[in-house]
């Protein structure tokens, strides 16, 4: 990539993971908790979401290590389940509302792209389609990763919601784990990372077909 290439793939990483964790913090205000307004965090301003390790350490470490699977995060929006009208079920929707946003984001990026090509704005390999292209694939990802059912992760909040008893207890137990069980599986099992790659990649088949520009976006995100 190039510089300007570089700088807007950067930008639309920020909305992208900044627009997540607001998402939650939105839902949350709106189901009772107030909690992410009264601390300034229902904002899509990026520099109070920045979290040191996950938004800056961790993705350059991966870069630097030349890892095939980058990942980071922001810092995670403050909720009390306590103050939702319903917890269980609020805090299920509160889990589910940053991956939703992220599928928003992808689908808006590729009608997006869409408009561009018909107006011969994009295409081939320019500048804006893999701005775009990349976009699309980072919500994608963002998307499936956090639903991924390991504690602290968005999905871990949605499964919550079908457990009841000592299976809720011992599920919640992997909390102080669960940060260790996911870099495990994600770094030192090869099967995890291929199979959240054939998800992703036909998420974003799934969602760029309709819109005409798969053939765009494929060889762009495939290096071909």
């Amino acid at each position: 990539m190039n510089i300007p290439t570089m700088m807007g793939v950067a930008l639309v990483a920020v909305i992208s993971i900044t627009s997540h964790e607001a998402a939650h913090g939105f839902v949350a205000d709106r189901l009772g908790d107030p909690t992410a307004r009264e601390r300034g965090r229902l904002t899509l301003n990026p520099i109070p979401h920045i979290d040191l390790f996950f938004t800056i350490l961790l993705p350059l470490f991966l870069i630097i290590s030349g890892s095939a699977f980058i990942f980071g995060g922001a810092k995670p929006v403050p909720v009390d389940v306590s103050r939702l009208r319903s917890p269980r079920r609020d805090w299920a929707l509160v889990g589910a509302a940053g991956p939703g946003m992220n599928i928003v984001l992808a689908l808006l990026l590729t009608a997006l792209l869409s408009v561009a090509t018909k107006l011969g704005l994009a295409g081939g390999s320019s500048g804006l389609t893999e701005v775009l292209a990349v976009g699309i694939f980072l919500n994608a990802l963002l998307a499936l990763f956090n639903l991924i059912p390991i504690p602290p992760l968005d999905g871990s909040r949605v499964f919550q919601y079908l457990l009841s008893g000592e299976s809720l207890d011992l599920y919640r137990r992997l909390d102080q784990y669960g940060l260790l069980i996911i870099l495990a599986l994600v770094f030192f099992v090869p099967q995890v990372q291929a199979l959240l790659s054939v998800a992703i990649f036909g998420l974003v088949e799934a969602i760029t077909i309709p819109f005409g520009v798969w053939a765009d976006v494929e060889p762009l995100l495939r290096g071909g």
